[in-house]
């Protein structure tokens, strides 16, 4: 990419616009495989399982001297990473609104997380610290990486197109993560025929994801295009990334309903992440559910969530993205209601809640992300999205932590779970309390017909 395609800031035809979209939801299809394949299905029991294997008499096992109760080491890894991520995003998204470079910034953080899932390969024996370690480094990565690719959103689509494209990208990861996860079931499943033990054959579908990552990364990267920005002397000294981000919480400030936004996807957001990333552990820990329910279930989850995401896409433009989310935190303290007193060793009945996860999901997350984006001052795309990643991924710690602590005081991930209900509760009463039009308009920006 030479220096004029770089800071190309031209008008563009439809067919480019559509181009570059079709590249964005790319980034979706590639990570999501990660997001899904790992951290939601194979990573947390397979961790947890190794941690075990490592542990005292009394079920501890002992990083840096600090005693971790094995079944705790997958949610604190969680939050290791989240706090890492805080780090990097808001440096990130400032240094990639002041030179215009997302796509090289991009790259490096998909290239850096695709390296470490690849790495879990070498997970075996009584390897947690590795395992630990690869998951705080692919985490952290994935954050930094969706901060500029969500920051595109805005430049590549119109206000009112943008609920649309925003459920598109979720529908195109979702269907990625379906896809391959049909795959990890069949060598899971069968892997005696395919001549691989139940642990090499999880280790490749850890590390399968990485390449996966890596390989339909360079779609977007062929396909978006960097804007052009103004660059003065002093945006080049060193320490500006930092200045940058307090002139960020400084520019946020003055704009409070974009942080009485931030502030409401925050709270339920964690709740949404929490529930991703520990319920296989709730399946297979406190429901006794074996691995092989555990994919068909959220193999289910992924295949709802993409019609899911554009069925509430379409609800959207209907009755707005404001009252459909809120409808959607409903569904979600109902569900783990639900979930709290779900039986064990129930599989069709852990399908019936997993397809009630998948209708929800997708469109919650997509919609949020429509819905922040109007809420961008114009030329501030990705430090604003950096401060919302960290509500999406870089400050979902409380959940994680939350539900570990639980399960280290109690023994008990039913005790964790119900305590979800809170954010999804707290969160539904913040978000009906912002007026998003007026919100719209502080930014700066054309308020749609409908949000």
């Amino acid at each position: 990419m030479d220096d004029a395609d770089r800071a190309e800031d031209r008008p563009v035809s439809t067919a480019e616009r559509k181009r570059e979209q079709h590249g964005w939801y790319f980034y979706d299809f590639a990570c999501s495989v990660y997001s899904t394949s790992v951290l939601t299905v194979f990573l947390g029991p397979y961790l947890t399982s190794i941690a075990k294997s490592a542990a005292d008499a009394e079920g501890f096992v002992h990083p840096l001297g600090v005693p971790v109760r094995a079944g705790s080491l997958f949610a604190y890894a969680v939050s290791a990473s989240v706090i890492v991520a805080v780090v990097l995003m808001p440096i990130v998204g400032a240094a990639a609104d002041r030179s215009g470079r997302k796509k090289p910034l991009l790259a490096a953080a998909a290239y850096t997380g695709a390296a470490a899932t690849a790495g879990m390969f070498f997970l075996d024996g009584h390897r947690y610290l590795l395992g630990a370690a690869l998951l705080i480094v692919a985490n952290a990565a994935l954050s930094v990486s969706m901060v500029l690719y969500n920051a595109y959103l805005p430049q590549i689509a119109g206000p009112e197109e943008r609920d649309h494209v925003s459920s598109r990208g979720w529908a195109f990861g979702y269907t990625s993560g379906a896809g391959v996860l049909v795959l990890n079931l069949i060598l899971y499943s069968g892997h005696d025929s395919f001549g691989v033990s139940e642990s090499t054959a999880v280790r490749i579908c850890l590390a399968s994801a990485g390449v996966w990552w890596g390989a339909f990364t360079l779609v977007p990267l062929r396909r978006l295009r960097d804007r052009k920005v103004a660059v003065t002397v002093s945006e080049g000294k060193v320490g500006a990334g930092w200045r940058q981000l307090v002139s960020t919480l400084r520019d946020m400030r003055a704009r409070p309903l974009t942080l009485a936004f931030l502030l409401a996807y925050l709270i339920y957001n964690d709740g949404v992440q929490t529930v991703i990333s520990q319920a296989s552990i709730y399946g297979s820990e406190e429901l006794g559910l074996d691995q092989n329910t555990l994919i068909v279930a959220v193999l289910l989850v992924q295949v709802l969530a993409v019609a899911g995401a554009l069925g509430m896409g379409r609800l959207a433009r209907t009755h707005g993205a404001k009252r459909t989310i809120l409808g959607s935190l409903a569904v979600w303290a109902v569900i783990l209601g639900v979930g709290f007193f779900l039986p064990a060793r129930q599989p069709v009945l852990f399908f019936v809640l997993a397809a009630a996860i998948g209708t929800v999901l997708g469109g919650s997350q997509a919609l949020s992300r429509s819905l922040f984006s109007h809420l961008v001052p114009r030329g501030k795309e990705a430090e604003y999205f950096s401060a919302y990643e960290m509500s999406d991924r870089g400050l979902s710690w409380l959940g994680p932590l939350v539900f570990g602590l639980a399960y280290q005081l109690t023994g008990s991930y039913r005790d964790a779970i119900i305590s979800l209900v809170v954010f999804f509760a707290v969160g539904f009463v913040l978000l009906a309390r912002v007026p998003v039009r007026a919100a719209v308009a502080a930014a700066g920006n054309p308020v749609p017909a409908r949000i």
